[in-house]
């Protein structure tokens, strides 16, 4: 294959594609470096985590892929476009499940059927049909059969943030966004939804950014992770992950995987130290 084919091949395969991106803020003489000038590639059905200390510009680098932050210098392409340029179906989790407490659980999981398209044009008429059907297939997926009819202060956290998640897939996203979904959840309760995650991404294959400060999450979830410094942030590692699917918890005790987590921690370590000591 020649150099210019597998180039093109390469660009039609990426979702994302930050080059050179760099977000500041405040006047000269109050300026913030958020984002030092970061470049990011992501391939379609890939699954990166980002990792690193709190204000290393993680969630800005979600939230200029989600396109609510623009940036300073750079450009940033989804889908093969400038951000902006096309309308991509992102789906988004957040660390709260921010369900509508006046709604029950299978209408919050409807709603991107409501005002995403094409859904939206078809909800009407297929509100209490087809798109029921599909949210309460989901609502199976992750363990939540029989509680659509419950509202969201029934449900506990965990139950929550698993209706959260088939709120984020219902619409079959191209892009799906997580920002530290599992974060607020009790160990035993994230190890759960990280197996349910794994599944539910090895079904569907959408490209996913995942923000997370655990190292084993990530490790356990993602084809590749991303270390980010201290700011000004940007990414100073980019390793894929090498272990086979379906990954279990005990794989995350092997001498392989410990290894990598420790490795990547020692990289922010010294990262944050070396931040440290600059004038």
């Amino acid at each position: 294959m020649n150099q210019a084919l597998a180039t093109d091949i390469a660009i039609r395969n990426a979702i994302i594609d930050l080059e050179r991106v760099n977000v500041t803020f405040g006047g000269e003489k109050n300026k913030t470096v958020a984002l030092a000038e970061t470049s990011l590639r992501i391939e379609n059905g890939e699954f990166v985590a980002l990792v690193g200390p709190s204000g290393c510009g993680k969630s800005t680098i979600l939230k200029l892929v989600a396109g609510t932050l623009s940036p300073s210098e750079g450009h940033i392409f989804v889908t093969g476009r400038e951000i902006g340029a096309n309308d991509v179906r992102i789906g988004m989790a957040f660390q709260n499940p921010t369900l509508l407490p006046w709604l029950n659980i299978r209408d919050n999981v409807m709603m991107p059927l409501k005002i995403v398209p094409p859904f939206k044009r078809d909800f009407a008429r297929k509100k209490s049909g087809e798109y029921r059907d599909r949210a309460e297939a989901l609502l199976a997926k992750v363990g939540l059969s029989g509680f659509g009819d419950k509202f969201p202060w029934q449900l506990s956290g965990g139950m929550q943030q698993r209706a959260s998640l088939c709120r984020a897939l219902i619409h079959d996203p191209t892009l799906l966004l997580l920002d530290e979904p599992f974060g607020a959840l009790d160990q035993f309760t994230r190890e759960e939804l990280w197996e349910i995650m794994q599944t539910l991404w090895i079904e569907r294959r959408p490209t996913v950014l995942l923000v997370t400060h655990d190292l084993k999450e990530a490790a356990y979830l993602a084809t590749r992770i991303c270390v980010m410094q201290a700011r000004p942030g940007r990414i100073i590692d980019d390793s894929v992950v090498p272990f086979a699917r379906p990954r279990t918890i005990d794989v995350s005790f092997q001498p392989e995987f410990v290894s990598l987590t420790q490795r990547l921690r020692e990289r922010i370590v010294a990262a944050r130290a070396v931040h440290e000591v600059q004038p």
